[in-house]
């Protein structure tokens, strides 16, 4: 028999479960502006305060809900790192549900919510910099984010050729040294910086 504590543990999760269904649902079919969250809370059978309470606001909910969760870390080693964000992307382009990525579009166009999602993004940015030690981790990390959001947009939102129907494992393949030289290889110097080195005293 489960605990009390368990039991509540688990009611929680399911309610946040049904709240991040509705929402999705709402902020695809309405839009940012239009859902509330009276309707989500009402749809998810859950009281307006509790979805207040979960979630903070409706843009953080809609953070939420367009798939930027700053509570997923990365751990270990820099090479336990890179392995991690390929899983991580792996999974957003196998699995990463369609009304999301219309909330993901929706995005671009509501101020509001797109401070949301940009800082949920610059946390997970942060906390993966922090596996890089390196004068240049933030950069790192900002480049693998982008990389992961252009991947998961060409293929589920624009629809590129090739990338829409390859398989995410094959995607994730052809992108593993990129991730790894990003998350943990040294610098490499440019051609021009090789050639000058290169060049004869004067």
């Amino acid at each position: 028999m489960n605990s009390p504590s368990v039991s509540r543990a688990e009611q929680r999760r399911q309610t946040q479960t049904r709240i991040l269904r509705a929402a999705r649902r709402q902020f695809a079919e309405l839009g940012y502006e239009a859902a509330t969250i009276r309707a989500i809370a009402a749809e998810a059978g859950a009281d307006p305060g509790l979805v207040m309470r979960y979630f903070g606001s409706k843009s953080e909910l809609f953070a939420q809900v367009a798939g930027i969760d700053p509570d997923r870390e990365v751990t270990g080693l820099p090479e336990e790192a890179a392995e991690q964000l390929l899983a991580a992307l792996q999974h957003k382009l196998a699995e990463q549900p369609i009304d999301a990525l219309v909330a993901i579009r929706a995005m671009f166009v509501h101020p509001e919510a797109a401070t949301d999602v940009r800082s949920a993004m610059l946390a997970q940015q942060r906390q993966t910099a922090g596996h890089m030690g390196d004068p240049d981790a933030e950069l790192r990390a900002g480049l693998i984010g982008a990389i992961t959001l252009g991947a998961v947009i060409g293929r589920h939102l624009l629809q590129l050729e090739g990338l829409r129907d390859a398989d995410p494992e094959r995607i994730c393949a052809l992108l593993r040294p990129a991730f790894h030289d990003v998350v943990h290889e040294p610098p490499v110097p440019s051609p021009e910086a090789s050639f000058r080195s290169s060049d004869p005293p004067e």
